[in-house]
């Protein structure tokens, strides 16, 4: 699925397995973990699938649920 070229550099897109990726969504944020996501082996620019980016808008949306809720700290610097 990735092995291509990068749109930002001349690197190559490669597969990488992470252990946890952060998506913003316009309703909140979601935490998918142990999911294969592409990687620019020179840039570091960050690459998703059509299926990981669909299962993020249907956690956001309820459409499907997670396995667990999480919270999140939140602070403001001022």
């Amino acid at each position: 699925m990735y092995d291509y070229r990068c749109e930002y550099c001349e690197g190559t897109v490669m597969p990488c397995l992470v252990e946890r990726e952060t998506f913003k969504h316009e309703n909140g944020f979601v935490i998918l973990e142990d999911i294969e996501i592409g990687i620019c082996d020179q840039c570091g620019s960050r690459y998703y699938s059509a299926d990981i980016l669909h299962t993020v808008h249907e956690i956001a949306t309820e459409r499907n649920y997670p396995e667990r809720m999480e919270a999140i700290p939140v602070a403001r610097l001022m």
